[in-house]
């Protein structure tokens, strides 16, 4: 279809959705001035002005029919001409259509920074007139599928030396029955300090498959180059860990450990015994970390009240440390502190759903979620620890 280009300035079509008019006085200010270029747009194309004759007619007027359109300043009712031989089309509509696009843009980064649908369509309204049903901003996010799909696949370009994961739960409706999922959930950490969103995967349930499963989709991607796994000590895990990533060392987060030492005493008159466990993990000299670890031992592991905590301490020691061992010894490896806050973020936005209809729907969101993350973080111009 042959298209006519009006001339008009779009900065001056700006300054007039600018000037401090009323909201109605601003809709026919635009109104009118889009129908008479349109009109006008016609009459170039025609080749000759309404009632005129001439030998360089084209075609023959036919009449208008009416679109909507929204701009700034609300949604307009235009009457758009059309041509006999139905050529003629103007390109006012394209020329606006970047404010459509931005305003469907902005209605996906407040679905994914955590506005409810409900709202999404509710500050549309407000904001530009214009009604939107919770069903269109829900088939809108759809559109993030392809984009999440696309990030959960693509193969890795570099190395992770380090790689911290863990796993929350989310609760989803299938069958008509609302069941809980797990969302397993991979951080890794570059030669040179920067940390990146690896990956994710939504799975049924914490186990040695469900794990298994989750690092060979990492290594399908060409994960490569892992020295130290960071994760808390679920016996799943730990197993898949084992079988996955030979020759690997597995740091035990420090924060989850000291918790499941503490949990074995009595809180009343433990507070030396607390202080001294908490001075052993404090150290990054892993020889006297132990010597002070075989004190604490040689004091407490008598006394009926902390022996289960002392045999729990001497037993998973060395994998509290292995950060150290292997010459790193940088805090920020020593526990899952990082990807707990991750999994707040994830769920500040998982509250506002609280149960997913389907796990298409929990991929989108969390997904969505996780990349804007790590967006943040790769666009940082520092690096999160220096090693």
């Amino acid at each position: 279809m042959t298209q006519i280009h009006f001339t008009l300035n779009p900065d001056e079509i700006q300054k007039l959705i600018n000037r401090s008019v009323s909201d109605d006085l601003a809709k026919n200010l635009l109104t009118t001035l889009f129908n008479q270029l349109m009109e006008n747009q016609r009459d170039q194309y025609i080749g000759v002005g309404e009632f005129e004759r001439g030998e360089e007619r084209v075609s023959q007027r036919n009449g208008y029919c009416d679109r909507t359109d929204t701009t700034r300043v609300g949604t307009l009712t235009l009457r758009v001409p059309r041509s006999r031989d139905g050529q003629f089309s103007t390109d006012i509509f394209e020329r606006y259509q970047r404010l459509e696009k931005a305003l469907l843009a902005s209605m996906l980064e407040m679905y994914v920074s955590g506005v409810s649908t409900r709202k999404v369509s509710q500050i549309v309204e407000e904001l530009c007139g214009k009604q939107v049903s919770k069903s269109f901003v829900s088939n809108l996010t759809k559109e993030l599928d392809e984009v999440v799909k696309a990030w959960q696949i693509a193969p890795f370009e570099k190395s992770y030396p380090y790689l911290m994961t863990d796993v929350l739960y989310i609760k989803v409706r299938e069958n008509n029955r609302v069941v809980s999922k797990s969302c397993h959930i991979a951080i890794g950490f570059s030669e040179s300090g920067e940390r990146e969103v690896l990956g994710f995967l939504i799975q049924d349930g914490e186990s040695e498959q469900t794990w298994t499963h989750f690092f060979e989709y990492l290594k399908e991607r060409h994960l490569q180059g892992v020295k130290l796994i960071i994760s808390d000590a679920h016996k799943g895990l730990v197993t898949a860990i084992k079988k996955e990533f030979t020759n690997v060392s597995w740091q035990r987060c420090q924060v989850h450990f000291l918790r499941h030492i503490f949990a074995s005493i009595p809180k009343k008159d433990s507070q030396l015994f607390r202080e001294q466990v908490k001075a052993v993990f404090r150290m990054t000299n892993l020889e006297e970390a132990r010597k002070l670890k075989q004190e604490i031992l040689e004091e407490f592991e008598i006394q009926a009240r902390y022996a289960k905590a002392c045999q729990v301490l001497d037993e998973g020691f060395e994998d509290g440390f292995q950060y150290v061992a292997i010459g790193t010894a940088h805090s920020r490896l020593r526990s899952t502190n990082l990807l707990e806050r991750l999994n707040q973020e994830v769920r500040r936005r998982e509250k506002v759903v609280r149960i997913f209809p389907n796990v298409d729907s929990a991929n989108r969101l969390i997904g969505s979620v996780l990349m804007h993350i790590h967006e943040e973080w790769i666009t940082s111009s520092r690096a999160y620890m220096r090693l």
